[in-house]
C-alpha cells in the first residue's frame, strides 16, 4: 500500500518520534509505514488520518 505519511508528518515539521509519542506506537513502526515494510492496522490508519484531521484515504491508497 502506498502512502503519504511522511508528506503529512513534514507538513507539521514532526520527527518520526514525535508523531510516534502522540500516537503511542513505536519510532520503528511510524519508520515501517513509511518505507512501505508494513501497513497499518485499521485502528492505526484511523488514529494517524485523524491526528492529521483528515481521511484514511488522503493518508494512503492501494497501490
Amino acid at each position: 500500500m502506498e502512502n503519504s505519511l511522511k508528506v503529512w508528518r513534514a507538513r507539521r515539521d514532526l520527527t518520526q518520534q514525535e508523531l510516534a509519542d502522540e500516537i503511542g506506537v513505536s519510532r520503528q513502526t511510524i519508520n515501517a509505514i513509511e518505507v512501505g515494510r508494513y501497513d497499518p492496522s485499521l485502528p492505526l490508519a484511523f488514529d494517524l488520518a485523524e491526528y492529521f484531521d483528515c481521511r484514511i484515504e488522503d493518508i494512503f491508497c492501494p497501490e
